[in-house]
């Protein structure tokens, strides 16, 4: 009788950044750019990799499944944020569930992605004789399905951990997005499994994926000071310095996110944080991983002017 008595929420409220119509619209503008830059960015990524025979190597390989995640990642988010921006900031129950799906999905897949392409660095430098036999062509399809599939698995599992809850009011979701902490605050069922759980699968995802990445750098690095060449070394950096600034921000923050509301929230800080691994670092990877990368600005020149 006391559950006939519950109103079961069937819509949930995403909080706004803030209530200044004019702060509004100039975060509207900010988010509608880092959509733009992430879509054509990693687009171009995707589109330069494939039409160049030179790029179909595991690095590209990799980068061109990173570049598919940023996509997905950016389009999950971005767009419900700019409607809440100019209309409602509202979303459904199913809408909510399919949102942190997806998002969860896409990263805990990025961030055994890391994994594998530090692993795929560790080998080209480190035991280049054998690269070719390791990281062949079966190896990275392998990798690359172990990476989707690994993530596809972890968020069903705790998406499905929120189906049984009850959620009877408040609605108010105190995020711009449907993710997985900030929901389960609104549960009125005990969430202590689906805790548990989250902070299993962040120690897993985040933690045992940082030390494995971090433990292939210490040997790529002590690697690279063993090379006698000014030159041999500065390519050798600047092929692994661009994975490791983006690592470091990716895990820093996701890591913050999930342990946080053991801790409480912080509010703005907690958004602000998200912005950088929903939006910021998906938008930047492009130019991050090229800017620096003379093959890839070659082949892209090649496709933007094939005759010159």
């Amino acid at each position: 009788m006391a559950s006939e008595n519950q109103s079961v929420v069937t819509m949930f409220i995403l909080q706004n950044f803030v209530d200044d119509p004019w702060l509004q619209d100039a975060l509207f503008c900010f988010f509608f750019i880092l959509l733009t830059m992430a879509i054509v960015g990693n687009g171009l990524i995707i589109t330069t990799i494939h039409r160049s025979p030179s790029l179909h190597t595991p690095m590209y390989f990799f980068l061109v499944n990173l570049a598919l995640m940023d996509v997905i990642c950016t389009v999950t988010v971005l767009p419900k944020v700019l409607q809440s921006l100019v209309t409602e900031n509202t979303i459904s129950y199913g809408g909510c569930l399919t949102q942190m799906f997806i998002f969860s999905w896409v990263l805990g897949s990025e961030l055994l992605l890391f994994s594998a392409m530090a692993y795929d660095r560790y080998l080209a430098i480190c035991r280049p004789l054998h690269y070719g036999t390791l990281m062949n062509g079966r190896a990275c399809v392998a990798l690359a399905a172990f990476v989707w599939f690994t993530g596809a698995l972890n968020s069903l599992v705790l998406t499905c951990l929120v189906l049984p809850l009850s959620f009877c009011g408040p609605n108010l979701i105190t995020h711009f997005f449907c993710e997985i902490p900030s929901v389960l605050m609104l549960s009125c069922s005990p969430t202590f499994i689906n805790d548990i759980m989250t902070v299993i699968a962040d120690m897993f995802l985040t933690g045992l994926n940082f030390l494995l990445t971090m433990t292939s750098y210490g040997f790529i690095i002590a690697s690279i000071l063993r090379i006698r060449s000014a030159e041999g070394k500065k390519r050798a950096f600047s092929t692994c310095s661009a994975h490791l600034i983006v690592v470091t921000l990716y895990y820093s923050t996701v890591l913050y996110t999930y342990v946080r509301p053991a801790l409480g929230t912080a509010g703005l800080l907690d958004k602000a944080i998200a912005v950088l691994y929903t939006t910021v670092t998906p938008s930047l990877n492009p130019l991050i991983y090229t800017l620096r990368n003379k093959e890839f600005k070659t082949s892209f020149k090649k496709l933007l002017f094939p005759h010159s």
